[in-house]
């Protein structure tokens, strides 16, 4: 009897992306599940179209916290973990397929090709031979992790196969598709981050920051390649340097105990210390007023 493989795939926003991913499971996947973190697009209604089952679950800044609800919902014997931006190629699939039948593993940790401004990338960490994730696994032998970019673990019993990678046996990752998209996200992730390694107890220190940013850039750029990637490669090194200097900077934040609020509340009453000079018959809905401008 052929093993039943359930494909799970945590939305949110991803009306453009989640036709493709779904179109390279719908035709050998037993079952689709997407748990969608309160899209306000289309995300759903598509899921539906092709017959996934549609889990609701609250929005959250990172994936992380919804990957065990979405495991919770997978009634297969294998489990497929999937991004909205990932493509499973027709070669990985039967491969996945095949190690379900033959009972080789219990966890699969697959390559990941990741693109980057358009193109694939070789080296920079992000390389198909130097980034793979246990994405495929008999369900209950592996759990998810809470922490941001937590890496899903597998039980200590687990026979746990590592890929090699060749063309067509890696999941295609489309990941970002400029600077900005990047930034974006690098921002609400370090935001993660920072929040995590305070309740963790970790202490900031401008030591640490400098230390890990430089550690960052010379093992993507020199240790792992990122030169062979071309300028892509140097920008990456440098945008995932600035990523950790990032969230150092937001972890010192924290420590200061100085919520934006607090500091908003500070400089109005500088503002207003420094506006004292003014004429005390001057005023704020006169400085907005045209007339008082063009009579001068």
């Amino acid at each position: 009897m052929e093993p039943r493989i359930s494909v799970v795939i945590n939305t949110l926003n991803e009306e453009e992306n989640l036709p493709l991913a779904l179109r390279s499971v719908v035709s050998w996947a037993d079952e689709i599940v997407v748990v969608d973190m309160a899209s306000d697009d289309r995300t759903v209604e598509i899921a539906r179209e092709f017959g996934a089952r549609v889990y609701p679950h609250e929005r959250c800044d990172f994936v992380e916290p919804a990957r065990a609800y979405a495991f919770a919902q997978a009634t297969g014997d294998w489990v497929l973990v999937l991004d909205a931006d990932e493509i499973v190629p027709a070669e990985l699939a039967e491969r996945l397929r095949a190690i379900a039948r033959a009972d080789a593993a219990d966890a699969v940790r697959i390559p990941r090709l990741n693109y980057l401004l358009g193109v694939p990338l070789g080296y920079t960490a992000w390389g198909p031979k130097q980034d793979r994730h246990t994405r495929f696994f008999k369900r209950g032998t592996v759990r998810g992790n809470d922490r941001i970019h937590g890496r899903l673990r597998s039980s200590p019993d687990a026979r746990v196969l590592d890929l090699p990678y060749q063309p067509g046996h890696a999941v295609h990752h489309f990941c970002y598709r400029d600077v900005t998209h990047f930034v974006a996200k690098l921002n609400r992730y370090t935001s993660v981050e920072a929040l995590q390694a305070h309740d963790r107890g970790q202490r900031a220190s401008a030591v640490r920051a400098v230390l890990h940013a430089t550690k960052e850039f010379v093992s993507r750029y020199v240790k792992n390649g990122g030169y062979r990637d071309g300028w892509r490669g140097f920008y990456l090194s440098g945008l995932m340097a600035f990523y950790r200097f990032a969230t150092y900077a937001k972890l010192q934040e924290l420590e200061s105990s100085l919520p934006a609020e607090a500091v908003r509340e500070e400089y109005r009453r500088e503002a207003e210390r420094l506006l004292s000079g003014y004429p005390d018959g001057y005023r704020a809905s006169e400085s907005r007023s045209p007339g008082r401008l063009s009579a001068l």
